[in-house]
């Protein structure tokens, strides 16, 4: 189990973990998100983990400078559906409406964020659970169950029974490269690994994968960015 401190002013959150493997103090700061992890060895003192920190606090401050801004949705703003900006509007009703005008949440700034997450995420399940079953049709095998996640380390992954999970926020990136990821995953079916046999059965059902790969490595931070 995980626990956290704050150090310095303006002050920086640090994740404190321990770790049965670890034999030293390690720092490392997240390119996703800048959240900033110090791994200790299970048996070390934390006032000891505490004083390794506040003398990298100079080090965390450069890294942190480096950071892309990270976005906040606002009525009035933008947010990526599919690759493409879309306006934020305050809506009426219940129902989140999108439309050639943009998308029209209801409620108040305060609950933009988590009514805005909400319908992602459900329009996220409709676009990757119709791409995985044509692709499962295609390779000859069936998914047996599909879950969401806000996952940072990985798009999507496959078991060998057959549940495929994905991160919601592929709904942000283009509709090709959703369908990449899900083309992806269900080929797992047949070769749970990456191996060149693998990547031949990727590319007999997704002949283009290798651009929208490329497109995750140059932009798929951006997703992450949006703080939702």
């Amino acid at each position: 189990m995980s626990e956290s401190f704050e150090i310095g002013a303006p002050p920086i959150a640090v994740v404190l973990k321990k770790s049965a493997r670890a034999r030293r103090f390690s720092l490392r700061i997240s390119n996703v998100d800048g959240t900033v992890s110090l791994t200790m060895p299970k048996r070390a003192a934390k006032r000891d983990a505490l004083a390794f920190a506040t003398a990298q606090e100079g080090w965390m401050r450069k890294h942190l400078d480096k950071q892309p801004d990270r976005i906040v949705p606002v009525f009035g703003g933008t947010i990526l559906i599919d690759g493409a900006p879309v306006l934020l509007l305050q809506g009426q009703g219940r129902r989140v409406v999108f439309n050639a005008e943009g998308l029209a949440v209801p409620g108040t700034p305060e609950q933009l964020a988590g009514k805005l997450r909400a319908y992602l995420k459900t329009m996220a399940r409709d676009r990757l659970s119709d791409a995985s079953e044509r692709y499962a049709a295609q390779v000859g095998r069936k998914v047996s169950r599909i879950t969401l996640r806000d996952t940072r380390s990985r798009w999507g992954s496959c078991t060998s029974d057959g549940n495929l999970m994905y991160s919601w926020r592929l709904v942000m990136a283009p509709r090709a490269v959703q369908d990449y990821v899900a083309a992806h995953e269900v080929c797992h079916l047949l070769e749970m690994n990456h191996s060149a046999a693998y990547w031949a059965n990727v590319a007999a059902v997704y002949p283009d994968y290798q651009a929208q790969r490329q497109w995750l490595r140059d932009h798929g931070a951006q997703l992450h960015r949006v703080v939702l």
